[in-house]
């Protein structure tokens, strides 16, 4: 049964790479690093009723499975190269329907992996709670990675895309309000499906001086900058950029709260000198989503939010923790 899962995964996410020597079917795939570049590695684990809820479709899990991991390269200014996938199912399922979970997993995953010209080389199948582990492999040139460390005192803070979309879609499918009008459906299609932002990330290599993928809220990634850089930064409320649907499902507040701190958006966060800003708005508009500034690194620790009187807030929140 194994080997049938894993022909199926084979089968419907096959892409050729001149740098996979050996794919799937092996002990190990056997992989060429291109000459004069760095390998980044990432690896994300999403576990049912933890990072995603029972009954949410194959398809979106294998999308968002690799989306995560995807983010996180992005974030480093590495371009996707290879990714390996270990699915763990629970044994009670039946072979039928084990075999339609993995068609539908493979779909999702191999529609956003040939976006990206990715190719899955390897990974395992077992029995057990459903988990889906990714590990993604991706190129940069020496030296021109994005990392956490970087950001300085008058660099602006941006913010690609919208935030609080994803936590709004988790929200309204926790309450019942799944798919009833085109908004509740967008949200919930940022849930599922968010967008890496590969491309924002190359075109940030040498120009960002810091960066992370927001996964567990703006406030707490963010946080991982400032403590990694030995700074502060303050944000303004007002400029947080927020989608239409968010604004037309919730409250102002709510949609701040969420913007702030719900998670799982994998937009880029990132810090640029006052020097470089209109250069980095001129390169970004090419890529989908754009950026927005929502604030300043300071000196100090710590992540400080001011609303439109000119008031520092208390979020209810920081962001998701997950041995809380």
């Amino acid at each position: 049964m194994e080997f049938r899962l894993i022909d199926r995964i084979r089968e419907r996410t096959a892409l050729l790479r001149d740098d996979v020597r050996l794919g799937i079917g092996d002990d190990a795939a056997l992989l060429a690093v291109p000459a004069g570049q760095e390998l980044a590695v990432a690896i994300d684990t999403m576990v049912e009723g933890v990072h995603f809820l029972s009954g949410t479709a194959p398809a979106e899990l294998g999308w968002k499975a690799l989306a995560v991991n995807l983010s996180d390269l992005a974030a480093m200014g590495a371009s996707p190269a290879w990714a390996m996938l270990a699915l763990t199912l629970p044994g009670e399922a039946s072979v039928e329907a084990q075999a339609l979970f993995v068609d539908g997993l493979a779909e999702g995953f191999a529609e956003l992996a040939q976006a990206h010209r990715l190719a899955l080389v390897g990974g395992d199948t077992t029995r057990g709670p459903l988990t889906l582990s990714v590990a993604v492999h991706g190129f940069v040139p020496p030296g021109q990675a994005l990392r956490r460390a970087g950001a300085q005192v008058g660099d602006a803070i941006l913010v690609t895309g919208t935030l609080g979309d994803a936590a709004a879609g988790l929200r309204l499918l926790q309450d019942g309000q799944g798919s009833v009008d085109a908004a509740a459906n967008y949200l919930i299609g940022r849930l599922h499906r968010p967008t890496p932002r590969v491309m924002t990330g190359l075109a940030l290599r040498s120009r960002a001086s810091a960066c992370i993928d927001i996964s567990d809220g703006l406030l707490a990634d963010l946080a991982h900058v400032c403590a990694a850089s030995g700074v502060a930064a303050e944000l303004e409320a007002a400029a947080l950029p927020c989608s239409p649907a968010l604004l037309e499902k919730c409250a102002a507040q709510v949609a701040r709260e969420f913007a702030l701190s719900g998670g799982d958006d994998y937009e880029l966060c990132f810090t640029v000198p006052a020097e470089r800003l209109d250069a980095v708005r001129e390169v970004l508009r090419g890529c989908e989503g754009g950026a927005t500034v929502i604030g300043r690194i300071v000196a100090g620790s710590g992540v400080r939010v001011r609303d439109e009187d000119g008031h520092w807030l208390t979020p209810q929140r920081r962001g998701w923790e997950h041995f809380a």
